[in-house]
């Protein structure tokens, strides 16, 4: 059985080919445009993994990776930051919570490394 990924990105291309990128690796995929939508699909379907952007309209990413590390159902999940914001990721990774970061455009080859340091 494939392992899944919760993609969290407001961007359609990006999330697409992110989305392509893990289907041909051997992934399922869940996709969510905002953090309403992600927490909806949590409520149905639990991943193996959660690529998480930060800059999500109306609930940030920060906001929604604290959220789902403080629920019992959810704190178990992995989550990987998917952020182009630098700055931003390194002044609020521990206080966010993620297991790790990457920025965007992520290079496939590092994406799919760590995304196998967690769930193989």
């Amino acid at each position: 059985m494939a392992k899944k990924i919760l993609i969290i990105e407001d961007e359609p291309d990006l999330l697409k080919v992110t989305a392509v990128r893990l289907e041909t690796s051997g992934y399922d995929t869940l996709v969510a445009e905002t953090a309403e939508a992600a927490l909806e699909l949590l409520s149905k379907s639990k991943p193996d993994l959660i690529l998480l952007d930060l800059l999500l309209p109306k609930m940030q990413g920060a906001e929604l990776c604290k959220r789902l590390k403080a629920e019992p159902d959810t704190s178990h999940i992995p989550i990987i930051i998917f952020t182009a914001s630098v700055i931003l990721v390194q002044q609020r990774a521990k206080e966010m919570c993620a297991d790790d970061y990457m920025i965007k455009p992520a290079d496939s080859v590092e994406l799919l490394f760590k995304i196998k340091k967690f769930i193989g």
